[in-house]
């Protein structure tokens, strides 16, 4: 069986984390109803914003929002502060970039 110290002794990759860190990345590509549910776990424990998560999820704003809804979870609307309001317009850059 392949282990992730196979790959970094073969110097596919300089270290373990990095090793998982493209693993993952590469799973939640494959795997887009995982980044949803992720980014419904990080919206709820984490309180990042909803633009965070539709980018997080790879889907609208509006699709997040909606998700949300059927998930029985209340969307928080509004950023609480400066730095939140700061982030959900970096999320929404980042995420109108990738649609391009």
């Amino acid at each position: 069986m392949l282990e992730i110290d196979d790959l970094v002794d073969a110097r596919l990759y300089e270290s373990r984390d990095e090793a998982i860190q493209d693993a993952l990345r590469h799973l939640l590509r494959a795997r887009p109803d995982l980044r949803v549910q992720l980014a419904i776990h990080r919206y709820e424990t984490d309180a990042i914003s909803l633009a965070a998560a539709a980018n997080m999820a790879g889907v609208s704003w509006d699709q997040m929002r909606h998700i949300l809804t059927e998930q029985g979870i209340q969307a928080r609307l509004g950023p609480a502060t400066m730095d939140e309001a700061r982030a959900e317009v970096r999320a929404l850059r980042d995420h109108l970039d990738a649609e391009q």
